[in-house]
């Protein structure tokens, strides 16, 4: 056998490395749902670990600590729900009731319209339509198969959303302790950079997400004054679909803007449209320009490049969470790669240390 050869032992271990690697990718595809439910998760738990390390502060005991988080963040969504539910259930009982009187406005206009008298009277256009608003109040039961289907993918999204938050409690009452027993494990001066990589990153991702939210809650509180100012109606929903629009990065602002402003013409048009446009354009520039940067100078330092490039990549690859996740992601990995990159000149620099000089050879004594 010729020395360039490989021998069979080393065939067959590299072909069971690619075929270990292939089986490995295909479990992890067939196993993509639960694997983004545990990373949606550790994000919430690390999050979490802010207000629950707070209360941990004021001798409160960790478990009850967890316990008054968890009940806090169940309330968010309740407390929304009670903003948003009332006035879209009130403008739809209110527009089902006053279709008749919509289609009577609009048969009176046809009346004075000659050209829309002329289509009146050859096909019963308005006729028509006000015998359709008046079945409009009756075809609301109608609407039960829709909400049905409605329900289903909510039931969906309210299970993903309960199995993350066990999984996140999970890992906020033992996580730090799985981490510590794995890096028991290793050797000193790798356990030290693994632990300090480790409380980096969770400083990084506690810290955008609260300025995330800080930011997201200027966002909706100044458009709610504007709407009531203007006197669009729905404004509480309005901003609620402000702050969650502004939690995605680089263009959620911009679409809630786009919402409010379809909303707008329907209201003192087109006074209301132009002055919210003016006031979306002004504040997305501040935002950009002060808002932001304050908020989360302390949260994470990375390029504007990677950022758009990471909720680029996120978002296509995982929709709306992914772009949400993107930026602490690309930020809790360029911490792991500086201190890899610091862990490595660490191990190089007794090596590249020069020797120390010598001392000078003693002087002759005098006389």
């Amino acid at each position: 056998m010729s020395l360039s050869e490989p021998s069979p032992r080393i065939v067959l271990r590299n072909v069971l490395i690619v075929v270990g690697v292939l089986v490995a990718l295909y479990v992890a595809y067939l196993l993509r749902r639960p694997l983004g439910w545990i990373v949606v998760a550790t994000f919430v738990a690390i999050a979490l670990s802010g207000p629950v390390n707070w209360l941990q502060e004021r001798r409160v005991r960790r478990g009850v600590a967890i316990l008054i988080t968890y009940v806090g963040v169940l309330m968010i969504p309740v407390a929304i729900g009670s903003i948003v539910v009332p006035p879209v259930v009130r403008g739809g009982n209110d527009l089902a009731e006053s279709a008749p009187q919509y289609a009577r406005d609009v048969q009176d206009f046809i009346a004075r319209n000659r050209t829309l008298r002329t289509l009146e009277t050859d096909y019963g256009l308005g006729s028509q339509l006000e015998a359709e608003a008046r079945k409009l109040p009756s075809r609301l039961g109608g609407a039960a198969g829709t909400l049905r289907d409605l329900g289903i993918g909510l039931v969906n999204s309210i299970f993903t959303g309960v199995t993350i938050l066990i999984l996140s409690v999970f890992m906020l009452a033992g996580g730090r302790g799985w981490i510590r027993r794995a890096v028991a494990l290793q050797p000193p001066q790798r356990a030290a950079m693994i632990d300090r990589t480790v409380d980096r990153m969770a400083v990084a991702v506690r810290n955008y997400v609260a300025g995330a939210l800080a930011q997201a809650t200027v966002a909706g509180v100044t458009t709610w004054i504007v709407l009531v100012i203007l006197g669009v109606p729905f404004a509480a929903p309005l901003a609620v679909i402000v702050f969650f629009f502004d939690l995605v990065p680089l263009v959620g602002a911009t679409i809630a803007a786009v919402v409010v402003a379809i909303v707008t013409l329907f209201v003192n048009f087109p006074t209301a449209t132009i002055v919210w446009v003016i006031w979306a354009i002004i504040y997305q520039q501040v935002e950009n320009s002060v808002i932001q940067p304050m908020i989360q100078r302390r949260a994470v330092n990375t390029h504007p490049f990677v950022v758009l490039v990471a909720v680029l990549f996120g978002s296509t690859l995982f929709g709306v969470p992914g772009a949400l996740l993107a930026i602490p992601v690309a930020a809790s990995l360029q911490i792991v790669l500086l201190e890899w990159w610091r862990h490595r000149r660490e191990q190089r620099m007794p090596l590249e240390q020069p020797p120390p000089p010598m001392a000078p050879p003693p002087r002759p004594a005098e006389g």
